[in-house]
């Protein structure tokens, strides 16, 4: 059984946070219990009406295994060793998975299109959460903290939507308990996830290694100096608010002269509307919006959006909301606020939001569609989006408290700090399969990628030794500005090396490029996400083989004179559009390697594809951008994944 040695000198028996109440074991399959405790101590564990005893080695590690078992409980799990007893309670058994990867695994469910219905509607007593903290780390770590919990509306606000999702669809369709184990952080890359021995044994990651802090004595002391004085100063940073006091700094007051302030597009972040704002800090907006008469006296609904990471809300001087570290996630929690009636006149009225960062990008993060004023009882909408003036009220550069932990550090980006206090804990809990969702923090080395992932999961599978376990992930979705011609693409490139990695034995992928959002990074969508993925895992992991579960996926392309024809793979009995229009999305190349725009044509599960600019074909490709415009589909409705069928250099080529 695979699990790291403690050097812990504790002689309490202890098991990692992974297990305790409320937790679901994986069906079906040998269960492995371990812990620490005192040296060449015997450890007794009762599950079921089976009991397994073990002595601890020289270092206070022991593990046992029990099981397998159908579903079913609740049941209590006991460990007992010496005069010391523990009981884990209200146990199930049933399908456990992993659910990892950055800010679109992370992103809450109350996030999420339709975030509030969907958390309410949330009682799935039988679904049960588990969240691992964001921690990195520079050794590989016993437990991670955490705990398990039922699902239900105040469990999984904060919870990652696309692995509810998941979990909803298998919980419903096979009616087992369900055990969804959250271990994701955003902006985080692939080798962030990856042990650094398996790292160093790749020379084509020498590169990422260079990144790998040396060793320092002091560290844990600066860490601990920066952390007390990072946390002071946001704090007192973020409290000293100064937007409904007096003049000169009621920012919030409707006669405030803000004529000196400068004006930015809402929504944005603040580096990408204005370079110059690269701070951490207190960023004040303002707007005028005018109030019709039918308003007057009315509660009115006010959504800005996402914003990142904390806000303080004001109508006409009043504060109408605030969203603060209490709440998860708040860098991707959209901003729902009512107005009372008695603070509603018709004429002008100021809207004024101070945004405070903590760290990293900062400021509206949402679509322009997610900012808005109505009636609280719903109707018309008054569009919030667009200009808005703006002032630094203040930024870290002048605090005396550095932007980032001391240097060398282990952070959420240094190689294998998060496989060690977020995975290494994990294992070897016997779990069915994991779900992933990550790769935009690796598209600038897309063509590394290629190796890096499927080292990453082969990583995983090789430390869990359970096999060549289930393991499906998201393609990048659709996401940035649409090109008018065909263009080389870092995403395009990462899209395929994730397609690369299905030569992998038991890998799914769920197609996305329907679903993205050109302006939002974090599409609201996760609904059809988790149900993509879940068609993967019915199909798969449990066997039903009628499922279609995936979309057209190229296989072969054959050229006769200026026509290429290509043929798919999981056409599911014939290729179709979802929109009425001609099929859209291909390109095609000759000798000179320019690519054009082509005709397609639909034939059975082919498309035929030629361009009058092209009379001798030798490369196609489809869905090659960013945010291409892009319309095949099976008859199932799964869009087809974008590819190409030439191999020449991309532009991430050779990038480490």
């Amino acid at each position: 059984m695979h699990f790291r040695l403690s050097n812990s000198k504790t002689f309490k028996l202890r098991l990692p946070s992974i297990f305790g109440n409320h937790m679901v074991l994986q069906r079906g399959q040998v269960i492995p219990i371990w812990g620490l405790s005192a040296p060449t101590a015997y450890v007794t564990v009762s599950f079921h009406g089976d009991t397994a005893s073990a002595m601890a080695d020289i270092q206070g590690n022991w593990a046992v295994e029990l099981g397998p078992y159908p579903e079913g409980g609740p049941y209590t799990l006991k460990v007992e060793s010496g005069n010391t007893k523990m009981d884990f309670k209200d146990v199930l058994i049933g399908e456990v998975w992993l659910a990892s990867g950055q800010s679109n695994m992370e992103m809450s469910l109350n996030s999420v299109q339709n975030g509030y219905e969907e958390t309410q509607n949330a009682n799935f007593p039988q679904i049960r959460l588990f969240q691992a903290p964001l921690v990195a780390d520079s050794e590989p770590q016993f437990t991670c903290g955490g705990s398990w919990a039922p699902c239900s509306p105040a469990t999984v606000a904060g919870f990652s939507a696309v692995a509810y999702f998941f979990g909803r669809e298998l919980h419903q369709r096979y009616n087992v308990p369900i055990g969804l184990i959250e271990s994701a952080w955003g902006g985080t890359p692939a080798e962030s996830w990856t042990s650094l021995e398996v790292l160093e044994e790749n020379p084509v990651f020498e590169s990422i290694l260079e990144r790998v802090p040396d060793p320092d004595e002091d560290l844990p002391a600066k860490m601990q100096e920066w952390e007390v004085a990072h946390k002071l100063w946001e704090q007192e940073a973020r409290l000293k608010d100064p937007g409904d006091k007096g003049y000169p700094l009621g920012f919030a007051q409707p006669d405030f002269d803000d004529s000196n302030w400068e004006t930015m597009n809402l929504p944005g972040p603040f580096d990408t509307n204005t370079p110059q704002l690269l701070i951490d800090g207190a960023v004040w907006f303002r707007t005028k919006v005018s109030i019709p008469q039918e308003w007057e006296g009315e509660s009115l609904a006010l959504s800005l959006g996402a914003i990142d990471d904390f806000d303080s809300t004001y109508y006409d001087n009043v504060q109408v909301g605030a969203t603060g570290p209490e709440t998860p996630n708040s860098w991707m929690t959209p901003r729902h606020y009512t107005i009372p009636g008695g603070l509603v006149h018709a004429g002008e009225a100021t809207i004024a939001v101070r945004v405070f960062d903590e760290a990293a990008q900062g400021g509206f993060t949402g679509h322009p569609n997610d900012m808005y004023l109505t009636l609280e009882d719903g109707g018309d909408r008054i569009s919030l989006a667009g200009e808005w003036r703006f002032y630094v009220e203040y930024s870290r550069k002048h605090s005396e408290v550095p932007l980032e932990p001391p240097c060398p550090g282990w952070n959420s980006w240094t190689p294998s700090g998060l496989y060690n206090a977020m995975i290494n804990p994990l294992i070897p809990y016997a779990i069915k399969g994991a779900i992933w969702y990550q790769g935009e923090s690796n598209a600038d080395r897309a063509y590394q990628y290629r190796t890096l992932f499927p080292t990453m999961i082969t990583n995983w599978r090789d430390d869990w030794e359970q096999g060549d376990f289930p393991f499906y992930w998201v393609q990048l979705a659709n996401f940035g500005v649409r090109n008018s011609d065909p263009v080389e693409s870092d995403w395009a490139e990462l899209r395929e090396a994730q397609s690369m990695t299905l030569d992998l034995p038991n890998t799914g992928q769920a197609v996305t490029i329907d679903i993205g959002d050109e302006v939002d990074i974090h599409p609201k969508n996760k609904q059809d996400v988790g149900k993509r993925l879940a068609l993967i895992a019915m199909a798969q992991a449990y066997g039903e083989d009628d499922i279609v579960y995936s979309g057209p996926a190229y296989h072969t392309m054959t050229v006769e004179g200026n026509k290429a024809t290509i043929t798919f793979a999981h056409a599911d009995g014939g290729l179709c559009v979802n929109d009425g229009r001609p099929v859209t999305g291909f390109a095609i190349a000759g000798e000179d390697r320019i690519f054009h725009w082509a005709q397609a044509k639909i034939s059975g599960e082919q498309v035929i594809v030629s361009c009058d600019q092209v009379p001798n074909p030798i490369a196609v490709r489809y869905g090659w951008s960013g945010n291409p415009d892009v319309n095949l589909y099976n008859r199932s409705g799964l869009p087809a994944s974008p590819f190409r069928t030439d191999d020449w250099k991309g532009v991430t080529f050779g990038k480490q």
